[in-house]
């Protein structure tokens, strides 16, 4: 029995969408969500640490991690703004991992949120923006548009059909539906993915997330802490994050996201597990073929195959081998940019301790990769059922 491995004893979410809440309003709700959760008296957290990427930009508002402290009771523990783009919630999750894997903490409490809707959505996609490479930003580059040529370049070379980006829309608004807290809980039909408006040809409205308010957190502690408050916890197996070059056109080949593929051999080799040890996936599809890139580069699919797996089913939640994004994804749950990487964390705990509801999949082992900016950093969480 190893006692030294870390643990996720709590989670929470808060609604997605559009909230009249503030930054600092999300943060406390899903921070008391979570210990209550879990059972454990905000007095017991030592170290509470904040994923966000923006909340100066969006909202004025700095300090948020020592206000969430303050409001939920947690002085004197420790605290620290974790920012790292749109992976600034696995950041959070390494973070936290570190501090109890570390010993510098018995019981970490990890919060992510952002507030984005209140602003038009000019503003949000400049803020956005703004963590492209100055070299590309200057020429008026977002990240729609690197996702758009992206694409066009991804289904010309591998044949592959336009149809099979839609599809990752169509099962990720499906999955959507069964999850209360997403922002959008509606089907949409293949109709209606391709015939949306244009956004960055060859994507089209429904390819890309919305918009979102939202707050998600997670509670870790060692195993043997654990045991003294559930018998139904998970295991963080690994987490490992890596980085690719800012310069998104001096790739060698734009369909490779290099973060993705050493973020996950990373986490393979950590863990032990291969990728066909994974039972469930949550993946960062801010776009639809973000999807495909990382199931190529986390070993789901052959360099170029992913669109045939979509195809063939295997991602569904029901039938597939590999249920990709049972949340509904960033796609239909929303990306509030600083919780979505928790969110994804979420996810996988809830699906593998059985509080997924109708969203439940036969899981031991999940995977979430949390890609931030245009895949130049990213990180991967690996984790799996207690013993």
């Amino acid at each position: 029995m190893d006692t030294d491995r870390v643990a996720i004893i709590g989670a929470s979410m808060t609604q997605f969408g559009q909230r009249e809440a503030w930054i600092r309003d999300l943060l406390a709700e899903a921070g008391i969500a979570c210990l209550e959760d879990a059972g454990v008296e905000p007095s017991d957290v030592e170290h509470c640490y904040v994923s966000n990427m923006s909340s100066g930009e969006f909202e004025g508002q700095g300090g948020i991690m020592n206000m969430l402290a303050h409001d939920l009771g947690l002085l004197p523990a420790y605290t620290q703004r974790v920012d790292q783009t749109s992976s600034s919630g696995g950041a959070g999750i390494y973070a936290a991992w570190q501090s109890i894997a570390s010993g510098a903490s018995e019981m970490t409490l990890l919060v992510g949120g952002e507030k984005m809707t209140h602003r038009t959505t000019g503003e949000s996609t400049d803020i956005i923006a703004s963590i492209t490479h100055p070299e590309e930003y200057k020429h008026g580059v977002t990240l729609p548009s690197f996702a758009g040529m992206t694409a066009r370049h991804y289904l010309e070379r591998f044949d592959a059909p336009r149809e099979s980006l839609a599809k990752v829309a169509v099962k990720n608004h499906k999955n959507g539906v069964d999850n209360p807290h997403a922002q959008f809980r509606k089907e949409v039909g293949l109709e209606t993915v391709l015939e949306s408006p244009i956004v960055a040809d060859p994507l089209r409205l429904y390819d890309f997330c919305p918009i979102t308010d939202g707050s998600a957190a997670l509670l870790f502690c060692s195993e043997s802490v654990a045991r003294e408050y559930t018998d139904e916890y998970a295991i963080v197996s690994s987490v490992a994050g890596a980085t690719d070059t800012h310069v998104v056109h001096e790739r060698p080949d734009p369909t490779i996201m290099n973060g993705v593929v050493e973020s996950g051999r990373a986490a393979y080799e950590m863990s032990g597990y291969d990728p066909e040890d994974v039972d469930v996936a949550e993946l960062h599809d801010m776009f639809t073929i973000l999807e495909f890139l990382q199931m190529e580069g986390l070993g789901f699919a052959d360099h170029g195959d992913a669109w045939r797996l979509v195809e063939a089913g295997e991602t569904e939640r029901d039938t597939g081998d590999l249920p990709i994004n049972t949340s509904g994804g960033l796609k239909s749950k929303g990306h509030p940019l600083g919780a979505s990487g928790v969110a994804q964390g979420v996810e996988i705990y809830e699906q593998l301790v059985g509080e997924a509801g109708p969203r439940q999949v036969d899981a031991d082992v999940g995977l979430c990769c949390n890609v931030g900016g245009f895949g130049n950093c990213v990180i991967t969480t690996i984790m799996e059922v207690g013993a």
